[in-house]
């Protein structure tokens, strides 16, 4: 058994932070099923970009599309569905063996709708019954501006993956809107079982601070801002609300590590892995990382329920001049930022492709 298999083993599941034409073509994907127990995969606008820029895989879908008349935002998500439907495939028997809590994929709905709600519910249905998978989640950021389209999304019945969280009280936010839209549905009579992820982004706290802090404190704070937000997650699943909720047909909203491939080279490359083992939560990784773990990671202790030492950790940066809850917010503010630099070079990418391969752009 090697250390992803263990990992799974022990009640995490391993998600590929990564999707390209070539790792379905190849069946580089089914391998990582098969033998590297890697059940779902998510995306974000970087991924797509930097998948559509650095392979010619895309190139006779990219000209077909042209020639029918597809551009822009249309065109993208023609050739993002083809691959994340395949990629659904690939994971149904893993959705289908376990009741629907693995097996997913991921699609993020446009960045520039981040603040008009109301478009963003209108997309995310659109999105989810185009791909016509059980086991698709549309990703929102969970932003305030988000909140209410989470909310929505749900009590229309789309499973959500809330995107760009960074901290506890982003978190609880987020669980907040995805719970209200699972209230709504059972005042409705309507099937409450429809199923979340909550995405917290570990790695880039510890690039924030990386200049701030000393040496014993680098690379521990993303760590600490992740076992609050666990402490969080499983109050919160012990609370009457949510049991109720569960009695009625609910399923938990999953909390998801993201953003945990190393960054600090001078640090292990499977830190995140193997500082965030818990059951019934999710790592999406890179591909390097899934590799380096395979390789030589090592499974240790879970995460403390209480959220272990982190108080103290955080305190620690504190008195180091680091305001953690100021911090979450630039953070978030910068992330969707970033999601909209990818999108917008993404689409811009893909008209030069289309110029250049003879297509109208």
């Amino acid at each position: 058994m090697n250390a992803t298999q263990e990992l799974h083993a022990r009640g995490q599941s391993l998600w590929l932070d990564t999707i390209t034409r070539d790792l379905l073509d190849s069946g580089t994907l089914q391998r990582y099923v098969d033998e590297l127990a890697v059940t779902g995969l998510t995306s974000n606008p970087s991924i797509f970009d930097h998948a559509l820029a650095g392979s010619d895989a895309y190139d006779e879908a990219i000209r077909a599309g042209a020639a029918a008349g597809r551009a822009g935002e249309d065109l993208f998500f023609d050739l993002a569905l083809d691959d994340l439907t395949r990629a659904a495939d690939v994971f149904r028997p893993v959705h289908e063996r376990t009741g629907g809590v693995d097996g997913w994929v991921s699609l993020e709905v446009s960045p520039l709708l981040a603040r008009d709600g109301a478009a963003t519910v209108t997309a995310a249905q659109a999105l989810f019954a185009r791909a016509g998978r059980p086991n698709l989640h549309i990703k929102i950021p969970g932003t305030r501006e988000g909140l209410a389209a989470i909310e929505e999304v749900t009590f229309a019945g789309v499973p959500v993956n809330v995107t760009l969280l960074f901290s506890r009280e982003q978190y609880l936010a987020a669980a907040d809107a995805w719970l209200r839209g699972v209230e709504r549905r059972i005042e409705a009579g309507l099937n409450p079982d429809v199923r979340s992820v909550a995405s917290l982004f570990v790695s880039r706290w510890d690039v924030a601070v990386a200049e701030r802090v000393p040496r014993e404190l680098r690379n521990r704070l993303g760590i600490a801002v992740a076992q609050r937000t666990y402490a969080a997650a499983r109050e919160l699943q012990a609370s009457p609300r949510w049991q109720r909720a569960q009695n009625a047909g609910a399923r938990p909203q999953r909390v998801l590590w993201a953003s945990t491939g190393t960054k600090d080279p001078a640090a292990p490359d499977t830190l995140y892995v193997e500082a965030l083992l818990a059951p019934y939560t999710v790592n999406t990784i890179p591909e390097a990382t899934l590799h380096a773990f395979a390789d030589h990671g090592r499974v240790g202790a879970a995460l403390a329920p209480d959220g272990g030492d982190a108080e103290e950790v955080l305190a620690r940066h504190e008195r180091e001049g680091v305001d953690v809850a100021a911090l979450a917010e630039r953070l978030q503010q910068e992330g969707a930022a970033a999601f909209v630099a990818s999108w917008n070079r993404l689409l811009a990418g893909m008209a030069a492709k289309c110029a250049r391969i003879g297509g109208a752009s």
